[in-house]
């Protein structure tokens, strides 16, 4: 069949279409679209929130990500290792003129494959909606937007992350003296991250914590601010105490061996299945009991566990989800690791990006290895810059700003566009500790907290920030 977007008409394979504001809604479990121009570059949208998404080069070959066993994250395993370019839930092609034939999915469970003459979306099971559109690329994404889940609880909170700072090396004592260091900054949340937990499972305050989380919890309630707490809920490791217990809770392939969920803190990682009553009742009861504690602002990392292996478990991914939603009442939560699409109208804030770091990158891993998804400044803002057009369904997280010398590599201009980011989607957060900081990263942290600076996007990768231009395009 034929169908006309704008000034431009395009041949398309579909079980039936419908038009609908700024596009056309297509039916069909494989649709293909076959634009009227020879395609550029394919937007790759990556399948959780560290996955590579970026407009990619269609004459460029695509570089396999390691062997499974030795990926440092998970991904969507059909993305990875196929030869061809495929993004998650959305794709779109820029013809020589600028403008994007898009093409979305409507649903869970969906990839889209570009290439210079077609644009291919495919449901991993049963059949599904999709929306198509043509013209600017801010406007096309805009239409996507509109017709995706939704959630947005007022503006985004300001945040102090333990993470980038401390690591996992936080203490009771260390936090309380953290506490008392931001206590002249309106700061609304203390964030406890990684490296109060016995063991993954295994969610007790460890012996460095000597009186409990919620005592801690009252500690920061005390100051003024909301009490925070990291938690993986799907992840386990073979030497956790809950794998040791319950086994039969691990993920695993048809053949019975567990499914590989990545490689951190020197360790392979194992996911929860998700899909069994018994773990969600374990996931559920995690949170009421830190929501007990005190804490009403969580950020559940390495959500990616509970959709392994990708796209075909993105349902069983937006059921767990939603009786974790459900279970949270009022709380706040973070959404991190998680398959991007299929967080939306669950997550009231969701990582769009790596992790950051006080260094640019890491070319080892990110040259040498072919992995854009690892920490780093640079990877951060790229996938986060193609994110941005999720604004209007959910709090965009970049991830923290910098504002110290102390520790960090980056340079100011490099600081400054993370900065720029954190202006434009409200979502201000960080991990320098004052007592880091000389006295004008001092001034310009306050300044950062307690300022509204207009941002106005004066094209795809650059911003002006109250009076100050900054330019994206060295991030690709």
């Amino acid at each position: 069949m034929r169908a006309k977007l704008g000034d431009v008409e395009l041949a398309l394979e579909a079980e039936s279409l419908e038009r609908v504001e700024g596009g056309i809604r297509l039916l069909g479990k494989e649709v293909r679209v076959y634009p009227p121009f020879p395609a550029r570059a394919f937007f790759r949208h990556g399948w959780q929130s560290w996955s590579l998404t970026a407009w990619v080069d269609l004459k460029e070959a695509k570089r396999p990500l390691l062997p499974k066993e030795r990926r440092p994250q998970a991904d969507d395993s059909f993305l990875l290792e196929s030869s061809a370019w495929w993004g998650s839930g959305v794709g779109a092609l820029k013809g020589p003129d600028g403008k994007v034939l898009l093409l979305g999915a409507l649903g869970v469970g969906a990839r889209v494959r570009g290439e210079e003459d077609l644009l291919l979306g495919r449901y991993a099971e049963g059949e599904g909606e999709w929306f198509l559109a043509y013209g600017e690329e801010a406007e096309v994404f805009a239409a996507y937007s509109r017709l995706l889940p939704g959630r947005l609880p007022g503006r985004p909170p300001r945040v102090f992350c333990t993470w980038y700072s401390h690591y996992t090396g936080i203490s009771e004592a260390l936090l309380l003296a953290l506490l008392e260091e931001i206590g002249d900054y309106p700061f609304e949340v203390f964030q406890v991250d990684d490296g109060w937990q016995r063991a993954l499972g295994d969610w007790e305050a460890n012996e460095k914590f000597p009186r409990g989380m919620a005592f801690l919890a009252e500690a920061i309630r005390r100051k003024g601010l909301r009490p925070g707490l990291w938690l993986a809920p799907f992840l386990v490791t073979a030497d956790s105490p809950l794998y040791r217990k319950r086994p039969e809770w691990v993920l695993r392939d048809q053949e019975g061996r567990p499914v590989p969920a990545g490689f951190n803190w020197g360790k392979p990682l194992l996911a929860l299945d998700a899909g069994k009553e018994e773990v969600l009742e374990f996931a559920v009861e995690l949170l009421r009991k830190a929501i007990g504690w005190g804490y009403d602002y969580l950020k559940l990392d390495f959500l990616y566990a509970a959709a392994l292996p990708g796209a075909e478990g993105e349902r069983r991914y937006r059921e767990a989800l939603g009786r974790l939603r459900q279970a949270a009442e009022g709380a706040y939560l973070l959404f991190c690791g998680a398959p991007v699409l299929a967080s939306l109208g669950l997550a009231d804030g969701l990582r769009v990006g790596p992790d950051v770091a006080p260094y640019w990158d890491n070319e080892d891993r990110s040259h040498f290895l072919a992995d854009p998804t690892g920490p780093g400044l640079r990877n951060a803002l790229r996938a986060s810059l193609h994110r941005l057009w999720l604004s209007e369904n959910v709090h965009v997280d970049p991830d923290v700003a910098y504002f110290r010398t102390r520790f960090n590599l980056l340079r100011p201009e490099e600081m400054r566009l993370q900065e720029g980011l954190a202006y434009l989607t409200r979502f201000k957060a960080t991990s320098d500790p004052p007592s880091w900081l000389l006295p004008e990263e001092r001034a310009r942290l306050l300044a950062f907290l307690s300022q509204e600076v207009p941002v106005r996007r004066l094209g795809p990768y650059r911003l002006q920030v109250g009076e100050e231009v900054l330019d994206y395009a060295c991030v690709l």
